[in-house]
């Protein structure tokens, strides 16, 4: 497998237009001439990791020196298989930027094999920034966790009330008598709330939930899980 290499030309064109559809994402070209070690940078992989173009030489140490602690041994890894091999890979990874900022970077690449020699003679790829992006899905996954967390709090709330107003307990002893009913039975707390919650919308025996309603309602076996 071959992989053009000009570091003249910024972006391959095709390969740019394909990555950059959708949102908005920073994307930066790299080049490692395996000969003499040396690499090149897009201007925008410079900015990636905090830099102006020229303001510093990228090498491998520098590279590494960047990769975010927990991620650097795995990125090098990656690294090593790809200059020995020249096969196409991926990863994602974190780097901690000039300026202290972290960042989720994704990588695609490949080798350049000399078809004489079979050996890898340069290494080259792109690199992504999915920072913006990775903090939009986990702060979705979070809202949506807590809208979930919401919707069980309040069927909760709803069946405590229940049995405060119709027990005349406190607060704190309705829900450690329906944290008791949930243990002895295996039946998590949301949905004894939940059926709860729908014997009090239904009334109860008489259209109102009685004592003797909430006292059947406790006392009934449901199947241990």
């Amino acid at each position: 497998m071959t992989t053009s290499y000009n570091p003249a030309r910024r972006f391959d064109p095709t390969l740019a237009e394909a990555l950059l559809r959708g949102a908005p994402q920073p994307v930066g070209q790299f080049v490692l001439d395996l000969s003499d070690q040396s690499w090149w940078w897009s201007d925008e992989l410079y900015a990636m990791h905090g830099f102006r173009p020229g303001d510093v030489m990228p090498t491998t140490a520098l590279m590494l020196a960047h990769k975010h602690p927990e991620d650097r041994a795995r990125v090098e890894e990656v690294l090593l298989v790809a200059a020995a091999t020249g096969e196409p890979f991926s990863s994602v990874h974190r780097i901690v930027d000039a300026h202290g900022r972290t960042r989720t970077l994704g990588v695609v690449g490949r080798g350049r094999v000399d078809r004489r020699t079979g050996e890898t003679t340069h290494v080259s790829g792109y690199f992504l920034d999915l920072t913006t992006t990775q903090r939009e899905l986990a702060q979705r996954d979070a809202t949506a966790a807590i809208r979930a967390s919401s919707a069980s709090r309040s069927t909760i709330e709803q069946a405590k009330g229940a049995v405060m107003a119709i027990y005349g307990l406190p607060a704190d002893e309705a829900f450690d008598l329906m944290c008791h009913h949930s243990s002895v039975t295996n039946e998590p707390l949301r949905e004894m709330s939940r059926r709860l919650v729908v014997e009090l919308t239904a009334g109860g025996s008489e259209g109102v939930l009685r004592r003797e309603d909430l006292d059947r309602f406790f006392e009934g076996k449901r199947p241990v899980r």
